[in-house]
């Protein structure tokens, strides 16, 4: 069975992006389109990892972050921030809030697929 997994970006180009490279290595995805749209759709269903920006309207990531570390059919999902931002003082705050990697807009699609193998869970 695939693995699902979550994009939630305000940027609809890059929900798209990352949606073609995961479902082109065979994962199920759900996108949101910012925090509170995300955790709308975190209904009890298995997520195996989410991918988030940072830098959203409504809910920005790292708060939308310390809301799904709350819930507990989520709290061990594993969550990699894809972002623009690349100030140490963010990174320091989106791990603390549990965050588990980093990767820098713009990225390659193969750099974020191994980031994505690595931390899936099983």
């Amino acid at each position: 069975m695939a693995k699902t997994i979550m994009i939630v970006d305000d940027s609809a180009s890059i929900r798209m992006v990352v949606g073609i490279a995961l479902r082109g290595a065979g994962y199920e995805v759900i996108e949101a389109k910012d925090g509170k749209d995300a955790l709308d759709k975190l209904t009890g269903q298995k997520v195996h990892l989410i991918i988030s920006d940072v830098n959203m309207p409504v809910m920005d990531g790292i708060t939308f972050v310390k809301s799904v570390k709350q819930l507990a059919n989520y709290r061990f999902t594993p969550i990699i921030m894809l972002t623009t931002e690349s100030d140490e003082s963010k990174k320091r705050e989106g791990q603390a809030a549990g965050a588990k990697a980093w990767v820098v807009k713009p990225f390659k699609p193969e750099q974020m697929l191994g980031a994505v193998q690595k931390l899936c869970l099983p």
